[in-house]
């Protein structure tokens, strides 16, 4: 029992008053006489015994009354735990993923959570409410009713981690307060698993929300196949983290047309191919009917008529090689040799190869260090007759040298799979033994070597990376070296000139660094917007001289199929889509968590609080009390003879 004005208690030292009065025989006695002794021997000692028992009944009833009027006063009250005076916080932090799209007993798991928050927690209660984008910080369900029952999900979940540290911020720094912080959530399984430290300052109570089934077909990916000049295939990824389904019926449009349609079995992972012309461009929108998530229900993607990428090569030497891998369906590839360069073409480019040059002069030094500052990529053959300080004056901007050419046999054998240029359709595996290529002569490099790509038997660099710039350190015209004959030249070469405009691709996922370029050249007070009829934006962009490099993050935030505009004027479509990341419902189990109490349903955890926090005052049964033993006392005064 505890009570809420204590220092009243202090009072109960008044009922000493009584006790000395009932002690201590205060009133004088009357003198009478007597004829008759033995009479009054009789009645002395009659009312003498009757009078010591009135006596104490009427103490102890006093003594009673007073106790419970000062204990009524003191409000005294009873509760599970100790809270008195302690500020009461609490916080619910609110999962609003896709997983929980997924429907329980009652509906949708979101929107059941919603309706018991706000039916259980009292309206006028001080509380903060978090989900993964949204704050609501020391407010009512009164004030937040609306917007919780019009809560969207969110394509950018935070991890466990940071869900448990964004809601623990919205505590005070009152340490004295009484810390309540409710997770809400399905608990889905992540790549960082749900767990949590112990602070003795707070009590974590996690609600574990369970679907009725975990049934979900997902449209995870796609990707071109096959590409030939008439037709294009289509390759659809469809995964399934619940009962095998038949005949799946599938759906491809391209601008709201319906345009191809076929059916699938599935029981864990499954494949369908779609041609469509290879000429067209599309807007294309493959969907599904599936009654458990919705949001990966469409897959969104573009095909837009590419762009195709400028590649100089000023050269003294023969680059046929070069032609047959720069061919005119994907490239505009022109050859000058390095006396006869107009220097304006420069900047029109987006690649740049110094085919075995002799000498670079220092006007093509500047011009070829403000063209790779404008992002354009620069790849550097350099040749056994090489002016080795013309190079250097070009390698200074990079941080890198080249040493003395050295005559000796080396085999290339270190390939750097996670390398830009290798790390995508390159390889379908990693290769431990081919055909080793040689050269017979290279320059040891000096300073910064950059990133590796390919890499000599002693681990020295072959070709090495600068940020866009590309540096072969041996030269591969000579005949003494057979790279020109490798099957790697065509890819490396290919994938070099590919990064100097990266062209969007069929589609990107929200909440990913996404990176692309726009093959235009702007005024310096234009913008690049993205858009479509629910949302638009200004993505982070950089300009160069003849593209423009756009960044994309978390925004958008609904997945479609976008217009990239300049001034409202269309340049190409672009689309995206919600990670798949909550299709598959695999969820984690919380037993193992210590220091945590676990409920499976809203209301259960809330009438476990309630009652833990519940004060039960005992004011009032003082109050009666009292009342009751002034009755007694009143009774034994006019009745007890």
């Amino acid at each position: 029992m505890q009570f809420k004005h204590p220092e009243l208690l202090y009072t109960l030292f008044l009922l000493l008053i009584p006790i000395i009065i009932h002690l201590f025989q205060l009133r004088r006695f009357k003198k009478e006489a007597f004829t008759n002794v033995a009479i009054l021997k009789t009645v002395s000692q009659q009312t003498r015994k009757s009078s010591q028992i009135k006596k104490w009944l009427t103490l102890l009833t006093r003594l009673l009354l007073l106790g419970c009027i000062i204990l009524a006063f003191a409000q005294p009250f009873t509760t599970k735990k100790n809270i008195q005076d302690a500020p009461q916080e609490t916080v619910v932090f609110l999962d609003n993923s896709f997983s929980l799209q997924q429907k329980g007993a009652q509906g949708e798991l979101l929107k059941r959570a919603v309706q018991d928050l706000i039916s259980e927690i009292d309206f006028e209660k001080n509380i903060s409410i978090v989900t993964h984008d949204a704050v609501f910080k020391n407010t009512t369900i009164k004030a937040i009713k609306n917007e919780l029952l019009q809560l969207p999900y969110t394509s950018n979940p935070l991890s466990y981690n940071a869900a448990v540290l964004k809601s623990r911020s919205l505590f005070n720094s009152n340490s004295d307060a009484h810390k309540q912080l409710v997770f809400i959530s399905d608990f889905q399984e992540q790549e960082t698993p749900f767990s949590i430290e112990k602070d003795s300052l707070i009590q974590v109570n996690l609600v574990k929300l369970k679907p009725a089934n975990t049934n979900n077909i997902a449209l995870d990916s796609v990707y071109i196949s096959k590409v030939n000049p008439t037709q294009t295939e289509l390759t659809l990824t469809l995964k399934n983290s619940g009962q095998a389904v038949d005949n799946l019926s599938i759906a491809l449009h391209n601008n709201n047309k319906l345009i191809a349609k076929s059916a699938v079995s599935i029981t864990d992972k499954a494949e369908v191919l779609f041609t469509i012309p290879s000429q067209d461009i599309i807007n294309g929108t493959f969907s599904i009917e599936d009654a458990a998530l919705q949001f990966d229900n469409t897959l969104y993607f573009n095909i837009n008529t590419p762009s195709k990428i400028n590649v100089l090569s000023i050269s003294d030497n023969d680059d046929t090689f070069l032609r047959k891998i720069y061919t005119e369906d994907e490239f505009i590839f022109t050859s000058v040799s390095a006396n006869q360069l107009d220097y304006n073409i420069i900047e029109n480019q987006n690649t740049i190869v110094l085919n075995a040059l002799k000498d670079i002069p220092i006007t093509l030094i500047h011009t070829l260090k403000s063209f790779t500052d404008q992002g354009g990529t620069l790849i550097i053959i350099p040749s056994e007759e090489s002016n080795i300080n013309a190079y250097n004056s070009l390698l200074l901007n990079y941080n890198s040298k080249l040493g003395q050419l050295v005559q000796s046999d080396k085999r290339i054998t270190m390939i750097n799979y996670s390398h830009p240029i290798y790390q995508d359709d390159v390889f379908e595996k990693q290769v431990q033994n081919f055909q080793y290529p040689k050269v017979n002569q290279h320059f040891n490099l000096t300073g910064n070597s950059g990133s590796s790509a390919l890499s000599f038997e002693d681990g020295k660099s072959f070709l090495s990376q600068f940020s866009n710039v590309f540096l072969f350190s041996s030269p591969i015209n000579s005949e003494g070296s057979n790279f020109k004959s490798w099957a790697l030249i065509v890819p490396t070469f290919y994938k070099m000139a590919v990064q100097s405009l990266q062209h969007p691709k069929l589609y990107y996922t929200i909440g990913t660094q996404n990176t692309f370029d726009i093959d235009i050249s702007l005024n310096q007070d234009d913008i690049i917007s993205i858009k479509n009829e629910q949302e638009q934006f200004i993505p982070q962009q950089q300009y160069f001289n003849n593209k423009v490099s756009v960044i994309t993050t978390d925004r958008p935030e609904t997945s479609g199929i976008f217009s990239i505009e300049n001034k409202l004027k269309p340049i190409k479509n672009i689309s995206y889509n919600y990670n798949r990341s909550e299709s598959d419902l695999m969820y984690q189990d919380l037993s193992p968590l210590k220091n945590v109490t676990i409920s499976d349903s809203i209301p259960s955890l809330f009438d476990t609080l309630k009652s833990n926090t519940k004060i039960n005052e005992l004011w009032k049964w003082f109050t009666i009390f009292a009342l009751a033993f002034l009755i007694i006392e009143m009774l034994i005064l006019k009745f007890f003879k």
